[in-house]
């Protein structure tokens, strides 16, 4: 992959699905809105949202009644005089996106712990999705999905932010005229990233690389996206992104002077203990990277898998 194309697979900006609510549409039940600012201000120079709210959609106003799940999971308004299950299943599901950010807690958005209610009102004893994500995750299986309450959590945020742009990157080459030397050039650009998440994934994708010059060319890249994607959304550990860190050492150390690989493989060891954030040893190898005379080094999306304003790194 040359450079010019991979600056442009770098640039490619994340396509994001978004309860409407989330960036200040006044589309809630009580006429309100939710806006969370980490999407409206931070990450909003660097995504194109689709907005979406699921309720308005099958026609409900603005203000309205609450609605609510059973526990048959059926969608109905507060009284359960009105059912909206059909409306709401019959919705269209979203195409070409590279995650989603769902509302908490609501009946149609919410991702986990909705909870569900008997004929007589009382909460019944099981909670779940909300009826339309659930018909997404259901869809997507491996799609970046997050709501805006986890969303505040520092690992988590991170992660996500991760895998949209990651997800975004392969959108741009799978959906171009790509050839198979590219797809092994991008394979081998997200190894450190891809090693950091399911170093068992990154070998079985490998293999289907290693396959692409004479598979059909549509099942390889079905096939290379299902497993970049499940890969992506195996969490990292801290030691996964230890060990990604010294096989980039191993890659470089000849090219270092002593005092330069006793920096480096400190400061790999000081994140494995707790005593530093990832961004100092990445940061590190980001330093001999920029003179150029690493370029495998200097290749690796995990050096910068998002906006390096966004300073996500610094917390995790």
């Amino acid at each position: 992959m040359g450079e010019a194309a991979r600056e442009e697979l770098a640039g490619t900006r994340p396509r994001v699905g978004v309860s409407s609510c989330l960036l200040g549409a006044e589309v809630r039940f009580n006429g309100g809105h939710k806006r969370y600012r980490f999407l409206t201000d931070d990450l909003a120079p660097y995504v194109d949202w689709v907005p979406y709210c699921p309720e308005v959609e099958i026609g409900l106003g603005t203000p309205r009644e609450p609605i609510r799940l059973t526990a048959a999971g059926r969608l109905v308004n507060r009284g359960g005089t009105l059912d909206h299950t059909a409306a709401m299943t019959a919705l269209p599901m979203p195409a070409e996106l590279d995650g989603y950010v769902f509302k908490a807690k609501s009946p149609s958005c919410g991702i986990r712990a909705i909870p569900r209610y008997r004929d007589d009102g009382e909460p019944a004893d099981h909670a779940g999705r909300g009826l339309y994500a659930g018909r997404v995750l259901d869809r997507f299986p491996v799609l970046a999905t997050e709501d805006e309450g986890r969303l505040n959590d520092a690992g988590l945020r991170e992660a996500f932010t991760e895998r949209i742009f990651a997800a975004a990157r392969l959108r741009a080459l799978l959906g171009g005229p790509w050839e198979a030397r590219q797809v092994v050039e991008f394979h081998a650009a997200h190894k450190l990233q891809l090693l950091a998440h399911d170093p068992a994934r990154y070998r079985s994708a490998g293999r289907i690389v290693a396959a692409a010059g004479t598979a059909p060319r549509d099942s390889t890249a079905a096939a290379y996206r299902d497993v970049f994607l499940a890969a992506m959304a195996s969490p990292a550990t801290r030691g996964r992104h230890a060990n990604a860190l010294l096989h980039a050492y191993s890659r470089i150390g000849r090219e270092l002077d002593r005092a330069r690989r006793e920096d480096v493989v400190g400061r790999i060891d000081a994140y494995r203990r707790g005593e530093e954030p990832l961004s100092v040893p990445v940061a590190l190898l980001a330093h001999y990277a920029s003179g150029g005379e690493l370029p495998w080094l200097a290749a690796q999306t995990y050096l910068r898998p998002f906006p390096g304003a966004l300073r996500l790194r610094h917390y995790v």
